[in-house]
């Protein structure tokens, strides 16, 4: 177990790791996580502040770039976790704004209905 240690050790403090520290693989994956994050905290928000555009902006923007991710040689997998997170927040805040906008339609609209009826 000490060996097992020691090597990780060894390897964190490698030339080749602290190169990798130094550079855009790592860097811009961990600005980029700002965005899933906010997604994410955004979710406790109200639906009604969620922009459509945005959001399908955002879900495209993350599909091209965990594609990007995967195809760049050395594969980058810390960029590629961040998109795939961001995918799946990004969905689901559509969800949520598409669930509030059909109930937000059905309490305008299906009032209107009921009185022309009655009328």
């Amino acid at each position: 177990m000490a060996a097992q240690f020691r090597k990780f050790f060894q390897a964190l403090g490698s030339k080749e790791f602290r190169n990798y520290l130094m550079s855009t693989h790592f860097w811009g994956p961990v600005a980029n996580w700002g965005i899933p994050i906010a997604a994410i905290i955004d979710m406790k928000k109200d639906p009604e502040i969620i922009s459509g555009k945005m959001t399908t902006a955002l879900c495209v923007y993350s599909a091209v770039f965990m594609r990007f991710a995967w195809m760049v040689q050395p594969r980058n997998y810390l960029l590629f976790a961040c998109h795939i997170t961001n995918e799946g927040a990004q969905l689901i805040q559509g969800g949520r704004l598409i669930r509030y906008t059909l109930v937000l339609t059905r309490r305008v609209f299906i009032p209107f209905v009921v009185e022309l009826q009655i009328i």
